[in-house]
């Protein structure tokens, strides 16, 4: 029988009876101080910021489809304190402001709590910690190296050999890990996404769903949005578009997408529980260039997703793309090598969707329409935390600045991606690379190399 004969092929965070009702799309003109557009994480944090701050200021949020429907509602619900994708990478990139940016996210983190409770969003939060396991020789000593880092930056975190991993959770494949506490917690995205959309709301800001921003432009002093059905008039605006066409032209060559993909089991049964452990229910990810990231649900399934990451030539976007048999068949026999216990599990859901890449694998900002416009992408699948603090950035640009927005790290851009064909070339000579890697005790090669000196430094 297959594992999937029962699957449903869309995002198990989505498919849930609590799913709020379709809010009516823009049928008229309006006029606004502030317009968002983008109705997930980036657009949601912005609008109710931006209501808290500016409380007598009309608000009003645009969505092409619902709010949460795609990149906020398919992840796997990893709520990193990381503003840079990983202390290693923000070391790599901007080591001056590395303890500032380290602090600013920890901050970051415990105001999305904070929110949370006092908006009463039930979105499953969990502070379980987190778990980095080796599963080849060769990364033993990453995690050492990356123990060593996270200490110096005052991270709580332990390294753990084989017998004390297999004390937490129990796989034949693991040969130790990297145990890290107090950066991440577990959430259910949809539910905070719609969380945070309905807090919006409580404060009198309109969201219009079904409504796609076709186009941008001046307008006297301020913005003309125009959809379907109705032209939004704004005194300004934050463009909150992720993955999907950036409506500011400069912005298309950094930004990749990136289609991920995710599996979620049938929920275990006692004795499944039993064999494998994992009674602290930490978020768990391997260390491979090609990695998985997996964790529990709050109803007991694994949820498990990662490893192939798939971009389509000419920045391809099209719901088709959100299913890939191939690589759900891939996922599913890795989840049975890391649990053989599970071989027979059924799948209930799968699916896919794109993220938006950029070439230093975090957020960057900027301006436009003579700075009546901010937007924000580029957050590389760890948006779920970031996002808020993007937020805060771009109202700060529309505001004329202030103390997040003198971050090298705001004020820098990455390295754009090339034009096609050569950027289709690109990505498949890394992903081909990065496997070579993985299968070469991690030894990379000289393209890798390469990246890694002008600044690219490709990971999965």
């Amino acid at each position: 029988m297959s594992a999937f004969t029962d699957t449903t092929y869309r995002s198990y965070w989505l498919d849930d009876p609590k799913a709020p009702t379709p809010r009516p799309p823009l049928l008229k003109d309006l006029h606004c101080d502030l317009a968002v557009v983008g109705a997930g994480f980036t657009g949601l944090w912005s609008a109710l910021l931006a209501a808290e701050r500016f409380p007598g200021r009309e608000i009003v949020v645009v969505e092409q489809r619902s709010a949460g429907w795609a990149a906020s509602g398919r992840n796997g619900g990893f709520l990193e304190a990381s503003l840079t994708h990983g202390i290693a990478n923000g070391a790599a990139r901007f080591p001056e402001e590395l303890a500032r940016l380290e602090a600013l996210g920890l901050e970051n983190l415990q105001e999305i709590e904070e929110t949370v409770e006092k908006e009463g969003i039930d979105c499953q939060l969990e502070r379980n910690g987190t778990i980095s396991v080796a599963t080849a020789d060769w990364q033993i000593a990453e995690l050492e190296e990356a123990a060593e880092l996270s200490r110096r930056y005052g991270q709580d975190v332990e390294l753990l050999d084989a017998e004390a991993l297999g004390a937490l959770v129990r796989s034949p494949t693991y040969l130790g890990g990297l145990l890290s506490r107090g950066h991440t917690a577990l959430v259910n995205p949809a539910r905070l996404a719609w969380g945070l959309a309905e807090a919006c709301e409580r404060r009198g800001v309109r969201l219009f769903e079904g409504t796609e921003v076709v186009s941008v432009s001046r307008s006297g002093s301020g913005l003309r949005l125009e959809t379907p059905h109705g032209t939004i008039h704004a005194d300004k605006a934050v463009l909150a578009t992720n993955a999907f066409r950036p409506l500011v032209r400069r912005v298309r060559p950094y930004i990749l997408p990136v289609y991920d993909y995710v599996l979620v089991t049938e929920p275990l049964s006692p004795d499944q529980k039993e064999a494998i452990g994992w009674s602290g229910r930490e978020g768990l990810s391997d260390s491979g260039n090609q990695f998985h990231y997996y964790r529990l649900t709050a109803d007991d399934r694994i949820l498990f997703g990662g490893y192939d990451a798939v971009y389509h030539y000419a920045n391809g976007l099209r719901d088709e793309l959100d299913r890939r048999p191939a690589t759900f068949e891939k996922l599913a026999a890795h989840l049975v090598e890391t649990f053989p216990v599970l071989g027979g599990v059924g799948f209930t859901h799968a699916w896919g969707g794109a993220i938006d890449t950029c070439s230093r694998f975090f957020a960057f900002y900027g301006t436009a329409f003579g700075k009546r416009a901010a937007y924000a992408a580029g957050f590389t699948g760890l948006g779920v935390g970031a996002t808020r603090f993007a937020a805060k950035v771009m109202l700060e640009l529309l505001e004329g600045g202030g103390e997040l927005t003198e971050l090298e790290m705001v004020r820098s851009k990455p390295v754009p991606f090339p034009p096609e064909p050569l950027r289709y070339g690109v990505v498949e000579l890394t992903r081909r690379s990065l496997a070579s890697a993985d299968a070469a005790g991690g030894r990379r090669n000289a393209w890798l190399r390469l990246l890694d000196r002008i600044g690219l430094g490709f990971d999965s």
